[in-house]
Parts: C-alpha cells; structure tokens; sequence
C-alpha cells in the first residue's frame, strides 16, 4: 500500500512539473524578441556597433544585420524576405522600396552623409589628377547597375568625360568593399570607394582625392513591410538618428545630413 501511494505522489509531482515547463516554456519563447536589418555595405562597421548597443538597450531582443550592395538587399525585399528596417546608399533604391510598397515611407529618412574617393594601394603611385587614371591598367568600381558606389563613381567620371575611355580597364565589384579588398590587396592600380571605407584599411591604401559631379551621398533609412516587428524596426531607426546613434556613425567617418 505504502509503495503504491509513493508510485502515486510521484506521479502527481512530475505532472505538476510538467504542466508548469508547459505554461513557462511559451512565456520564454514569447519574451524573446527577434528582428532583421538590411543595410548597405558601407555601413557594417557602423551598424554592427549600434546594433550591439540596440540589443543591450533592449534585454532578449536578437538584432540580425544583413550586409549587401543596395540593389541586391532590395531585390531581397521585393522577393518577400522578413526584414524590419532598410537602409541604402543612395536615394534611387530607396526610391525604387518605396514604389514597390517594401517600405513604409512615411518612416523614410535621411541619417547620413558620405564622401567618394579614389584610393590606390598604400604607396603606390598617385595620380596627381582625375584624368591621370587613365594610365592605369585596372580601375576597380562598383557595378553601377547594383552598387550605389559604383553609380557615383560612373557618374564623376563621366562629367570629367573620362568614362567612355576607361571601360577597357574598369574592374567591377559585387560591393564597395569588394573594391575596397580589390585594392588593398594590390589586385588593381586604384579604385572608387567612400570615405568610410577607405578608414577602415588606413594602413593599406590611400586616399588620394575626393570626387564631385555626382549626386551627394546620402544614406536614407525606412521601415520595411515585410518582417514581423516593424514597431522594433521603427525604435532602431528611432536609435539611428537619435544624438547616440549619430554619434556611432561620426566615429566611423559619416557626417549629418
């Protein structure tokens, strides 16, 4: 009688702990919190530092950053992938998000400010003018029909009217930091890239000139329409522009807009 009582008793007791991990397992689940950036390539330093300072701002929360050239992340929307919050480059993909509803644009902004440069491989040649790439024999530049760097840096060159006659000699890259790698590998003579970029490998390239004629620089922000957490994706994008958040991107080279 006793030993079936004890069989009893512990049977009730493993149930009961079975109904409370029952109830306190969803509770865990639901406590923790899950969202996804999509930002250009110029911005992983930049944002991997504010999406660390995000998390522990905001206890079990997972902040997922995707980096890519502007044109890829966007087809990436386009095809329904969950993102939260979407930042490019340069206006036109954005503009292109906004037309095919991938973004909320009354959450668009602008955040940042950058600069594009030509660089060449630390102590090498310098050109002492635009026109003098032209002696070169491979020019690395973002692919202009995906890479917002590389649309800059077509359209410098081509109000130089340097374009045309530098395609035989044009390396194109899948992103700006490809070029960047191009680069300060010695892999081609010079290459197109940010500013910011050119910070990050000091020691293995150099700037040698900041260009213009092109359309400024300016890195927008938006919340997507395709993640589940979008009233996250709108306190991260909160964050960005917020006086902390500016702070991040001016320590990685980014001026306001």
């Amino acid at each position: 009688m006793q030993k079936r009582l004890t069989c009893r008793m512990l049977c009730v007791a493993a149930l009961g702990v079975a109904l409370l991990w029952s109830f306190a397992a969803p509770r865990s689940a639901a406590a923790a919190e899950e969202m996804t950036i999509s930002a250009a390539a110029s911005l992983t330093n930049a944002f991997t530092e504010l999406k660390t300072q995000f998390e522990k701002a905001h206890p079990g929360l997972t902040v997922n950053v995707n980096f890519a050239a502007s044109n890829p992340l966007l087809k990436q929307l386009q095809e329904g992938a969950p993102v939260d919050v979407f930042a490019s480059a340069d206006q036109a993909t954005m503009d292109k998000a906004v037309e095919s509803k991938v973004v909320d644009k009354k959450t668009r902004k602008n955040f940042a400010l950058n600069d594009l440069v030509l660089i060449v491989p630390a102590d090498s040649p310098k050109p002492a003018v635009l026109a003098d790439i032209g002696k070169f024999s491979r020019i690395a530049v973002g692919k202009p029909e995906s890479v917002p760097a590389g649309r800059y840096a077509r359209e410098a060159l081509t109000s130089a009217k340097l374009w045309e006659g530098l395609q035989s000699k044009v390396i194109t890259g899948n992103s700006v930091r490809q070029v960047l790698d191009y680069v300060a590998r010695g892999e081609v003579d010079a290459g197109f890239v940010y500013a910011t970029d050119a910070r990050q490998l000091a020691d293995k390239v150099d700037v040698v000139m900041t260009l213009s004629g092109h359309t400024p620089v300016l890195y927008p922000i938006a919340v997507a329409t395709t993640g589940k957490n979008p009233k996250m994706g709108q306190s991260f994008a909160d964050y960005v522009l917020s006086s902390e958040g500016q702070a991040v991107l001016t320590k990685y080279g980014f001026s306001k807009p």
